[in-house]
């Protein structure tokens, strides 16, 4: 299937406003799941153990008046309004920003990065050169100069990511504890008994029957929550190989109706118990219950803050919908259902002083729709850990392809959306980290802390960030950069600071799991470079590749030698060790190399780099194939043709792009080739039976046949528009590549073995020899390793010592 069918479709989304509209509807499933369920334990959290809520209402109104302006500045001025529009090329997330610096501030830390990829049409959008005597000017310039600061750029990045994969470990978790007590509740069939003593909660309905803890002994509901739970985890897990597509059919309605649900018992609150509730959001009242809460109402607003969970998603969420779809979507719906979800609470709350313990939205839900209420809340709970961790599967992704990452297998479960994936090892390693933080904790409050400090520290770096963004990429004024870092950090520092200061009860969770994945990642991240850089320092010319041909007697055989190789330029150290020791290699030598560049997407047209190695006639190529970090990596058959076909077409139109030069000029000259499905008047590649070439060919294209052969097989034969001319030279190259591809294709793959060379620290030691070789022998093999047929793969295996 074509899996990049849906590269630009990002570009279709906009053609209408039934699409829009229906991207809108879709995304009120897959981005809002967090943020929709807050409701259920906001107010249980803040005023868990710190405040308490007093006859005076000065609590209650301040708390609503938070969590009205931090919903206003947060997920509504800063993530709809500003932060969507930093997009790359329709991608969000953390990774977005930091592609859009890498390319901006020249600061990319691809090792594989070449001037030919900033001709890409989506690598130069909007791009233009500061003065360089301008503030902008001069921070590109200390970017681009300082090492220190492209590191912490980067390190800046993975952390906004690791935060993101912690929250994909204890969202789930939370989710599973809520709904494993929803189920003993259920079994049980007792009566609501609505005295919550939850206190906190992510993304679940733990606040909601939390009761059963009433039904039975408290030395006992423990025995029975974490094994439901438990066995809710491994259920959800196991459901994801089947994809978003089969198993998110159901999310919009669920969502929509649970907002529908909660805006409709907050209206009803209102003019039930307390119509002047509206005047609590002045932000007065923050001021009241500041002065008068001090230190506890500080302390509380790691329990506000969880009123914007999930706000993140709308950005990293972006390369599935649009930038409208999602504005609609936040603006129209789940915002003025979610403002009126806790103004209905606090009205409630309001006239309601006698249940100190109680504090919560099912105290405020009337007694009979209460059961459907929390059916519809569990299922809204689900939802929402789906979101966030088909979040995590992107994020790594994300950081996979920019070598951030070890290689892990990505599998795409739809055809026609390329951001819906299932990476199997993600997905085992997060149910196992969910059971083990779910069997530690054993209930929501510490967790609650936990989600909510990895939740705010993605934001402070999606503010750090954007902070560059809009000097270097959007050309404004460096005060507008220093106001939106000075606001938006203001209030983040603020509830970060409240969140930090519960360390021991659970917010060390995420900075362990951050640390954990930081570790893993920067040990991947440096044993990459220094192997590539080994490559890059022991790499051989041309000039000795052609010079010991003679004194090795060298033989070339039938065939196309197809090498793997990171490099870019050069020979790899893996062939030459190859040919010193076999002296003999194909009639046809390719150097692939695949690779990804600090762009969403890479378009067919521009897929492919090739060029000559060395003199036309010792046929040695150099392709150099391009994805993007979102880009489906072409895996089958067809890859192999393309490839093919692309040489011919560098072939044929070799004699207009200057290829007849010095050796070393013509070494490093490259043409941009694109998949044959762009070419219309270009080479087209076509494979037939032996006895079925003798048919007459159409009279508007020629065709390049290669010689017959004693027995029927497999024909080659590349056809050529009547209007393209080719010389000799380039008409007998390709009959000797056809006659090649006939022949076969041989894939010789390098494996290295990486050892730390001698006199090197005791750290260095540890990294290379230990963690970067068990991270190697334990990640999945490159793309290509795992599709070549194994009867035509040759393995050179060379140690590298770095």
């Amino acid at each position: 299937m074509d899996l990049e069918g849906g590269v630009y479709q990002n570009r279709l989304k906009r053609e209408s406003w039934g699409t829009i509209l229906t991207l809108a509807y879709q995304s009120l499933g897959v981005v809002y799941g967090d943020l929709s369920i807050s409701p259920l334990y906001v107010y249980k959290s803040t005023f868990a153990e710190d405040i308490e809520h007093s006859d005076t209402n000065e609590e209650i109104y301040g708390v609503l008046s938070l969590v009205f302006w931090t919903l206003t500045l947060v997920p509504l001025l800063k993530y709809v309004f500003i932060v969507l529009r930093a997009d790359d090329n329709g991608e969000g997330g953390t990774f977005a920003l930091y592609s859009l610096l890498c390319r901006h501030a020249k600061v990319n830390a691809l090792p594989s990065f070449q001037l030919a990829d900033e001709d890409l049409s989506d690598y130069k959008k909007d791009i233009t050169s500061p003065l360089p005597l301008t503030f902008r000017g001069r921070l590109k310039s200390t970017l681009e100069t300082h090492r220190v600061l492209q590191r912490f750029l980067l390190v800046l990045a993975l952390l906004g990511a690791c935060m993101v994969i912690g929250d994909g470990i204890l969202t789930p978790a939370i989710s599973g504890i809520d709904a494993g007590v929803f189920l003993i509740r259920l079994e049980l069939f007792v009566d609501f008994q609505f005295i919550w003593l939850i206190v906190g909660g992510f993304s679940a309905v733990f606040s909601a029957v939390s009761g059963v803890e009433f039904a039975m002994e408290k030395e006992h509901h423990i025995y029975v929550e974490v094994p439901a739970a438990c066995i809710i985890l491994i259920a959800l897990f196991a459901l994801q190989h089947y994809g978003t597509h089969r198993i998110g059919f159901l999310f919009a309605p669920v969502i929509i109706t649970w907002l529908l649900c909660i805006s409709s018992i907050g209206i009803y609150n209102i003019f039930r118990w307390n119509p002047h509730v509206y005047q609590a959001l002045s932000p007065h009242y923050i001021y009241r219950f500041l002065k008068k809460t001090q230190r506890e109402g500080w302390m509380s607003l790691g329990g506000t803050l969880l009123c914007i969970t999930g706000s993140e998603a709308m950005f990293a969420d972006l390369g599935h919908f649009s930038q409208l779809s999602i504005k609609i979507a936040f603006t129209s719906f789940v915002y003025p259902s979610l403002i009126l979800a806790y103004m209905g609470q606090a009205a409630y709350l309001s006239q309601h002083h006698d249940i100190q313990n109680q504090v919560g939205f099912y105290v405020s839900v009337p007694e009979k729709i209460r059961w459907p209420v929390l059916g519809i809340a569990i299922l809204a709970a689900v939802v929402g850990s789906q979101a966030i961790i088909t979040g995590t599967f992107s994020i790594i992704k994300q950081c996979s392809a920019l070598g951030c990452f070890p290689r892990v297998k990505i599998v795409h479960t739809s055809s026609k959306f390329h951001g819906q994936i299932y990476i199997p090892e993600i997905n085992w390693i997060l149910m196992i980290l969910c059971l083990a933080v779910t069997i530690g904790f054993r209930d929501t409050r510490r967790l609650g802390n936990a989600s909510g400090l990895a939740v705010i520290t993605v934001m402070l770096v999606t503010t750090c960030l954007m902070s560059l963004v809009i000097v270097l990429c959007w050309n404004q004024n460096v005060l507008l950069a220093i106001l939106f870092v000075v606001f938006f950090g203001t209030i983040e520092a603020l509830y970060f600071s409240a969140s930090l200061i519960k360390f021991l009860e659970g917010a060390w969770v995420p900075i362990a799991l951050s640390f954990f994945f930081i570790i893993v990642m920067c040990i991947w991240r440096y044993g990459t470079l220094k192997t590539y850089k080994f490559d890059v320092q022991n790499k051989v010319s041309v000039d000795w590749l052609l010079g010991v041909g003679p004194s090795l007697g060298i033989v070339r055989v039938r065939g196309i030698g197809l090498i793997h190789t990171e490099l870019v330029s050069g020979i790899p150290a893996i062939f030459s060790h190859f040919v010193t020791n076999l002296p003999a290699f194909h009639q046809v030598l390719v150097f692939l190399c695949v690779k990804s560049v600090p762009v969403p997407h890479v378009k067919h047209e521009e897929r492919f780099l090739v060029g000559h190695i060395g003199p036309r006639e010792h046929r040695m190529y150099r392709c150099i194939v391009r994805y993007g970090y979102r880009d489906a990596h072409k895996d089958d058959s067809e890859f192999e043709s393309d490839l093919v076909c692309s040489i011919a077409e560098f072939i044929r139109a070799g004699k207009n792009v200057g290829l007849d030069e010095d050796l070393k000029e013509t070494e490093q000259r490259m043409v941009v080739v694109g998949t044959p499905s762009t070419r219309v008047d270009g080479v087209q590649y076509c494979e037939e039976d032996g006895e079925a070439l003798d048919s007459a060919s159409t009279s508007q294209c020629r065709e390049i046949e290669s010689p017959p052969v004693a027995k029927t097989r497999k024909r080659v034969r590349f056809v050529i528009p009547e209007s393209q001319k080719i010389d000799k030279d380039a008409r007998d190259e390709l009959r000797e590549l056809m006659e090649a591809r006939e022949a076969g294709i041989a894939y010789i793959l390098g494996h290295s073995y990486v050892r730390a060379k001698k006199g090197s620290s005791l750290m260095k030691r540890m990294v290379i020899n230990l963690g970067y070789d068990f991270l190697r022998r334990n990640c999945r093999a490159p793309t290509y390793a795992l599709t070549v047929p194994h009867a035509s793969t040759l393995e050179v295996g060379m140690v590298y010592h770095i």
